[in-house]
């Protein structure tokens, strides 16, 4: 159809277009989307993780932990799917020398597994053999119950667990461990036990009561730290108490410790302990000498020089 065309005063030529429009036929088709995945951000993991970051070393124990964590997680999940999943203990052993973390391990752990609903309370219960043994027949087995029966829920610590076999089969320790192991079948998925102590001590432990070996599905080693480790945990404690070295404390500390290291024996050496006995030292002496020099300035307050040190 042809347009109309009109003529303006001023002699222009103007064409009228056709506002009709022709609809064009669709072709297209409606296609579902498939659901949008659940975002999982599996925050149990992430929050001992981050707690972990803290912790100089223990990458191997920080690996094997997030291994836990996807074996539990999984074996939810083909629960929920109608599959067998496995029911294996979590009761664990530490093997290790004064300071290396263990019952800071421990506890994070109890609250990884609160977190993921394995433990119902998570708390830690710390034990020693005195907590444990008793005095006369029958005295051990009811120490040991109540123990057991107070870590419910979470976990039972036990440091120098060897101790309890120290005085052969007539020792009452032999009753507390029993006791355990009983416990340990009756309520296997209400707390987890971790015996800890000495790296040899342990071993000469499982060697003298093959049994409890099997008993432990995880056992975990913590090696002692290096002098930059140790390093890094005196700077980890020095932020976290808002002080800094100068040049030359931090250079007699570092002396001191590869001295240490070199020439203490690892039982003679307990580590971060250490390192937080001699952090805790030395800000007294800083203190001592800030107060008698009544200088109070801002960088005074927060430098430790080499004199504050105290070895």
């Amino acid at each position: 159809m042809e347009q109309p065309i009109t003529l303006k005063n001023n002699g222009q030529i103007n064409i009228i277009l056709n506002n009709e429009t022709k609809k064009e036929k669709s072709y297209t088709t409606s296609i579902p989307r498939p659901a949008k995945k659940a975002v999982i951000n599996h925050e149990p993991l992430r929050e001992i993780e981050r707690e972990m970051s803290g912790l100089v070393g223990m990458e191997e124990l920080k690996k094997m932990i997030k291994e836990i964590y996807a074996w539990l997680y999984i074996n939810k999940k083909r629960e929920e799917q109608g599959l067998k999943a496995g029911k294996q203990a979590l009761h664990m052993m530490f093997k290790g020398n004064p300071g290396t973390g263990k019952t800071t391990v421990a506890r994070l752990l109890g609250k990884l597994f609160l977190n993921m609903n394995i433990l119902s309370k998570g708390h830690l219960i710390e034990a020693e053999r005195a907590d444990l043994v008793g005095e006369y027949i029958g005295h051990t087995a009811q120490k040991t119950r109540d123990l057991v029966k107070k870590a419910l829920g979470g976990i039972l610590f036990i440091d120098e667990a060897y101790s309890l076999a120290r005085g052969g089969e007539k020792d009452f320790g032999k009753e507390a461990i029993d006791t355990l192991v009983k416990h340990m079948e009756d309520s296997n998925d209400k707390f987890v036990l971790i015996l800890a102590g000495y790296p040899r001590e342990m071993e000469n432990f499982l060697s003298l009561n093959p049994g409890l070996r099997s008993r432990f599905p995880f056992i975990f080693d913590f090696p002692d730290y290096d002098v930059n480790e140790l390093m890094d945990i005196a700077g980890h404690m020095m932020n976290d108490r808002q002080y800094q070295f100068s040049a030359e404390a931090y250079k007699k500390l570092k002396d001191h410790f590869m001295d240490v290291k070199y020439n203490q024996t690892p039982r003679d050496f307990s580590n971060g302990r250490y390192v937080r006995n001699i952090i805790e030292r030395s800000i007294r002496t800083q203190s001592m000498r800030l107060l008698e020099e009544e200088s109070f300035e801002r960088n005074e307050l927060l430098t430790l020089t080499s004199s504050d040190i105290q070895l």
